[in-house]
């Protein structure tokens, strides 16, 4: 019986699961990062973003949307634009994102291989 309670205690939070469902994809904390700035068009997210296709770009903006993280307003034009905020919820990520950024700055210093001391 004990066991299985252990078992249950190693278990990922949901709350972290679903935070990784989102923030796991590739470019969703690259878009947030870049909105925290402020609100951005759409072809100015993408120029912030090498490498991102428009596609790509589409759907994480969807998604972080039907998350409640980004909303998207149309400004009426011409010509017709797209622009993108963060929604309060969307905001509330800044300082957990600038403590990744600190992590990533300490333990990732050579863009991703980690150091020994971070191996242990």
């Amino acid at each position: 019986m004990a066991e299985r309670g252990e078992e249950v205690c190693r278990q990922v939070d949901t709350g972290m699961a679903r935070v990784f469902e989102l923030f796991g994809k590739r470019w969703t904390g690259m878009i947030v990062s870049v909105l925290l700035a402020g609100p951005e068009y759409f072809a100015g997210l993408r120029r912030a973003i090498p490498g991102i296709s428009e596609r790509m770009l589409s759907d994480r903006l969807t998604e972080l949307s039907a998350a409640g993280l980004v909303v998207r307003e149309v400004d009426g034009g011409p010509p017709l634009r797209v622009s993108y905020r963060l929604t309060e919820a969307g905001r509330a990520l800044d300082p957990a994102l600038k403590e990744l950024g600190r992590w990533a700055e300490t333990y990732l210093p050579d863009g991703g291989n980690c150091p020994e001391r971070f191996r242990k």
